[in-house]
């Protein structure tokens, strides 16, 4: 009888060992973390529902720019700062669809179709350019994010939009720095589906639809190409001798990453409400990055699960750090600390990785 209670004591222990290796201690850290300040917000007089509301609209907005992620990693292509190429894509893809006058959600996709030419002729000249230069593609992408979004900082002023909605009022020249969808594709996922319970709202619309491209991804990944993609970012010279062709492949998973991110940043600004322009997109590429390393992610392997993960515990501890701090301490500091714990996590995701 000792024996079994013993044998039985040793199997949930190593199950533990094995979970908690698997998840991993410091993304532990993190949901216990979250844990907590769900735990303590209504302990400090903040709405446990509205904060939890608050913490899934991020989390659904952000899902696919974080995804756009996985196809560079699996190509080996690593960890894709050039993420503004695709965001850009998609910022033409709404401008371009408000201009032409759609509405509701034939704006939306109309958008997305749009976007789609632009994120393929923009990520076959990234990827032209990463398979030029093997070995440093993380530089060479991070040159590209911030070079493209200083150009179209020009081009944005240049470009002849003529929409009362978007350019500047006076000159009637540039588009302004912020447009708003309202009246064009704002919340037309968000509000499709949504279940509302109580001061709790689910975006069952924009969930599903990240849950489609998600599915679309990993059915993707198990194809023939997709394994394909798997074998040349494990051992490139392996899958060369396989006949794979190496230089196609990862050209492949650069335009699959960068129409992806042009169908996220479409996704974020139907959630958010409005389009950003100019020096926007730069800022989106690393808090992408974080969320999918602090999910799990490597530089040469990422899951879907990663993704989900990494996500959610990411914008959870960027949405309700400041709240609970705010109602501690009976000050407006929620932007100040946004900044502080955003960049923090940004610092600890890119940190696990250098030691990775």
């Amino acid at each position: 009888m000792n024996e079994q209670i013993t044998s039985e004591r040793r199997m949930y222990r190593g199950a533990v060992q094995n979970a908690i290796k698997t998840f991993g201690i410091p993304r532990l850290i993190i949901a216990a973390f979250l844990l907590t300040l769900f735990i303590a917000a209504p302990l400090v007089g903040a709405d446990f529902a509205t904060q939890l509301t608050n913490t899934i609209n991020r989390f659904s907005w952000n899902a696919i720019l974080v995804l756009a992620m996985v196809p560079m990693i699996h190509s080996g292509c690593g960890l894709n700062f050039g993420l503004p190429l695709g965001i850009i894509s998609g910022l033409l893809g709404g401008t371009l669809s408000i201009e032409f006058g759609f509405t509701g959600a034939m704006s939306f996709f109309m958008a997305i179709i749009i976007a789609t030419p632009f994120a393929i002729i923009f990520g076959a000249a990234y990827g032209w350019l990463l398979n030029k230069i093997k070995g440093g593609e993380m530089m060479i992408a991070t040159y590209v994010g911030f070079s493209s979004v200083s150009f179209m900082c020009i081009m944005w002023l240049l470009l002849p939009y003529k929409s009362p909605n978007m350019v500047w009022g006076l000159s009637g020249n540039g588009l302004r720095t912020t447009i708003s969808v309202e009246g064009f594709y704002d919340k037309v996922l968000a509000n499709f589906l949504q279940i509302n319970l109580g001061k709790l709202s689910i975006p069952l619309g924009t969930l599903l639809f990240f849950a489609l491209i998600a599915f679309l991804m990993w059915a993707f990944l198990h194809t023939k190409t997709g394994t394909s993609m798997t074998a040349v970012g494990s051992n490139p010279a392996f899958a060369k001798a396989a006949g794979v062709n190496v230089d196609k492949v990862r050209l492949l998973s650069v335009l699959l990453s960068t129409w992806l991110g042009a169908v996220g940043i479409l996704v974020y600004q139907q959630g958010f409400g409005f389009i950003q322009l100019y020096m926007a997109p730069f800022y989106m590429a690393l808090p992408a990055v974080s969320a999918i390393l602090i999910g799990g992610a490597s530089v040469n392997k990422a899951s879907i699960a990663n993704v989900v993960i990494g996500t959610f515990l990411f914008q959870g501890i960027v949405t309700m750090t400041p709240t609970v701090m705010n109602s501690m301490i009976h000050m407006d500091m929620s932007e100040v600390i946004r900044i502080i714990v955003s960049n923090g996590m940004i610092l600890y995701a890119l940190t696990r990785k250098m030691e990775g």
